[in-house]
């Protein structure tokens, strides 16, 4: 028999909490490399290219208000890529991100600047090999605010070690972005359902306010 119930109606009072924004939030841009949005790389991805665009006005915001950026990238200096390990060897494509080739390096738009930390990784999560995890804690920061790409790769992999470090996850939906709509909208239902909250560009950066005002005059 097949269920014709919605999937709003079969996850409605049992996958659909919300944790919220805590009160100290950190920004964590994903990925955003240009062999995501250079046509004709074998990871190009159109939804990236809307992602990079809505990106810089939300970073330039919260770069305003003060918050810490921290940006991540793939990055495999080994010959071969063999510091990719299996993963590499599944996902040949990831090779584009082989130290020296120009489609590793960051969107013009949304590129790091002087002071704001990068975590060079060689897998999907950027909790996985990295202390980017031991660095949050340090700081005192409760919540990730995750933008970048791709939503059913690191964007993904991301929330679910989030959230395991013990981080309140949140996904702004305008800014990430997936070679295809329907791995993005299933990887974005997951998430939100199960691992943190999706929230609009809109209501982040509405959040991301408060948290700036409420630190700067010094409410716990």
């Amino acid at each position: 028999m097949i269920d014709r119930q919605s999937l709003q109606e079969n996850y409605r009072g049992v996958w659909d909490g919300r944790i919220g924004f805590g009160e100290r939030p950190a920004i964590l841009m994903i990925d955003f490399m240009k062999g995501y949005t250079t046509e004709g790389s074998p990871l190009y991805a159109e939804g990236v290219v809307s992602a990079v665009a809505e990106a810089e006005t939300f970073l330039a915001t919260v770069r305003e208000l003060g918050l810490p950026v921290i940006h991540t990238n793939i990055r495999y200096f080994a010959q071969d890529c063999a510091d990719g390990g299996v993963w590499v060897k599944k996902s040949t494509v990831m090779t584009a991100m082989a130290d020296g080739n120009p489609l590793a390096e960051f969107c013009d738009e949304v590129a790091p600047r002087p002071g704001e930390l990068v975590m060079t990784k060689q897998y999907a999560s950027s909790f996985f090999g990295t202390s980017l995890a031991s660095t949050l804690h340090a700081s005192g920061v409760d919540t990730i605010v995750l933008l970048g790409c791709s939503t059913s790769g690191c964007i993904r992999a991301t929330a679910v070690d989030g959230v395991q470090h013990g981080f309140r996850t949140i996904v702004v939906r305008e800014c990430v972005g997936d070679r295809h709509v329907a791995p993005h909208e299933a990887n974005l239902f997951d998430i939100h359902s199960k691992y943190g909250d999706v929230v609009s560009k809109f209501e982040a950066i509405e959040a991301l306010r408060a948290a700036a005002a409420n630190s700067k005059n010094g409410t716990p």
